[in-house]
């Protein structure tokens, strides 16, 4: 099984790379990368995939076989080359000892579950200062730092975009507004945190409504926004956002290139259009932090 995963993987790197018409491309998830590329006159020019067993199931006749990818594009644009990087988790299966199916993990096809808020005593504030200017290099800097592994000084979960986040922007100078009820404020503290530090969908109504520390103004367009800045995405576009990013790096158009957890990615191009969650109804919001005054 393992030799055949090598076979395959080398395979996909192939698609990725070679000149030969779309025709030769069988993976959807390459083939709408390499379409999303070509809409903003990007090109792969070269790609490393280093594989990782996870997990392996085996029974008779059949198998599984949980694995990670770690994948690094070289990517042309204009002038210009840089690298993303990514990480999927994967799940192949055999019948008999041969491949008959791999495909990626959607970590948002089982949707996050905001619970009901935990209430202790009143719904009192402690904030950590009253005013802060925020610090975009330091928050790109953490970005850079652990967008593939994380702070022992936070919890980790397994769907961690938005804590992931979070992180970034309290490294940013942003500061906790801490409640004794999850629902409201945005702090992590002891093992408890508030839902706006965890959850996509409560941090995309935070950052527009807070009145002081961490707050954000909505603006309508990508390139509008700097380095630091967040985007919330809506993959079904229900109204209910599943994702986070932080802008870590503007390309020669002006557009942003972001990090993000769960599936651990850096230097991606916002649209997320490669995404094994992305679907057409996909929408977007897109959030400039505000300094205090």
């Amino acid at each position: 099984m393992r030799n055949q995963l090598h076979q395959h993987l080398e395979k996909r790197i192939h698609q990725c790379v070679s000149n030969e018409r779309s025709s030769h491309i069988t993976c959807p998830k390459i083939k709408r990368k390499i379409e999303g590329l070509q809409k903003s006159s990007r090109e792969i020019v070269k790609v490393k995939g280093l594989g990782k067993i996870i997990d392996t199931i085996e029974d008779k006749e059949m198998g599984k076989v949980r694995y990670q990818v770690h994948s690094q594009y070289l990517i042309k644009h204009k002038s210009g080359l840089y690298v993303e990087e990514e990480i999927e988790m994967r799940e192949a299966e055999f019948y008999k000892g041969i491949l008959v199916e791999d495909i990626e993990i959607n970590p948002y096809s089982d949707r996050q579950a905001e619970s009901k808020a935990i209430q202790v005593g009143d719904d009192s504030f402690i904030e950590e200062r009253q005013l802060f200017k925020y610090d975009r290099l330091k928050a790109v800097q953490y970005a850079e730092r652990w967008w593939n592994d994380y702070n022992p000084a936070y919890e980790k979960f397994d769907v961690d975009c938005t804590n992931y986040i979070s992180q970034c922007l309290h490294a940013g100078g942003a500061p906790m507004s801490i409640s004794s009820n999850r629902a409201k404020g945005w702090w992590m503290k002891q093992h408890n945190w508030s839902f706006s530090w965890t959850v996509a969908n409560s941090m995309r109504w935070y950052l527009p409504g807070a009145k002081s520390g961490l707050r954000a103004r909505e603006v309508d367009h990508p390139e509008e926004l700097q380095l630091g800045d967040v985007i919330c995405y809506d993959f079904q576009g229900d109204g209910r956002f599943d994702h986070t990013t932080i802008v870590t790096k503007k390309d020669q158009d002006g557009m942003p290139l972001v990090n993000s957890h769960t599936y651990n990615s850096r230097m991606r191009y916002w649209a997320y259009e490669d995404s094994t969650a992305y679907t057409d109804q996909i929408k977007y919001k897109f959030f400039t932090i505000v300094d205090d005054e």
